[in-house]
């Protein structure tokens, strides 16, 4: 059972709705710096008073003595709390008194992408782990999984490989681990072992909406059966850049 449950961190709830491209919500951030622990306090505030706002948290687990498992929600980078639609916002969040002082947002756009993605990394469910600094990495592309399509870099430790997003304001970023099947390298021509397997994902969803739509058990007549025809199995090798 949880110390402490996991609070709201993020409001609204379509705060990085879409693809993250700024299209669906106008980016206005401010970077609020809290007094000493009291990200979450803020971030109940903030959520009381309807505000905007995003309060990246991780899940940390542990044993008790009496080998009971406990787990608690903690912030991914502490100390700071995002405030949304800041113009008009801020004057709330400092008068809660937790303010310690506040970064300004020069490249919206970036601070917004950066958040995006690190929003999808923690709705993932995948153990994070924070990065207090930025390491140099390769640029790769996953293709497997609720992450494809995601573009984020890449470091070795030892025999781990961890994917890192970064938060480039900060100067931090957070990781998890992932297996090297799951991404591609930006800007190389694609695995033919990769293909393979995105072809067999492909056919193997067919092959199951395929038997969803044959109705043919419950009538004789071929008017009353509906079977899907293969798709083409188009896979294009895209090259993108950073």
């Amino acid at each position: 059972m949880p110390l402490l449950s996991a609070e709201p961190s993020l409001f609204p709830d379509t705060l990085f709705s879409g693809d993250g491209s700024c299209r669906e919500v106008v980016p206005d951030w401010l970077v609020l710096y809290t007094r000493a622990r009291a990200e979450k306090a803020l971030a109940r505030s903030l959520l009381a008073r309807r505000v905007g706002f995003f309060l990246p948290l991780h899940e940390r687990r542990w044993h008790s003595p009496s080998g009971r498992t406990r787990c608690s929600y903690l912030p991914l980078f502490p100390g700071y709390v995002f405030l949304h639609e800041a113009t008009e916002a801020r004057l709330h969040a400092l008068e809660t008194g937790l303010v310690s002082r506040y970064l300004s947002v020069v490249d919206q756009m970036g601070l917004h992408r950066d958040l995006a993605r690190v929003y999808r990394l923690i709705s993932s469910g995948a153990p994070l782990l924070p990065e207090e600094r930025l390491e140099p990495g390769d640029l790769v592309e996953f293709v497997f999984g609720s992450l494809a399509g995601l573009q984020v870099k890449v470091i070795r430790r030892g025999k781990q490989l961890r994917l890192v997003v970064e938060v480039e304001l900060l100067q931090r970023g957070v990781s998890v681990e992932i297996d090297s099947h799951m991404v591609q390298p930006v800007g190389k021509p694609p695995d033919p072992a990769c293909l393979a397997r995105k072809t067999a994902e492909q056919l193997s969803h067919f092959q199951m909406g395929n038997s969803l739509a044959v109705r043919g058990d419950e009538s004789d007549d071929p008017a009353d059966c509906s079977v899907l025809t293969p798709p083409a199995l188009e896979i294009e090798a895209t090259s993108l850049t950073s």
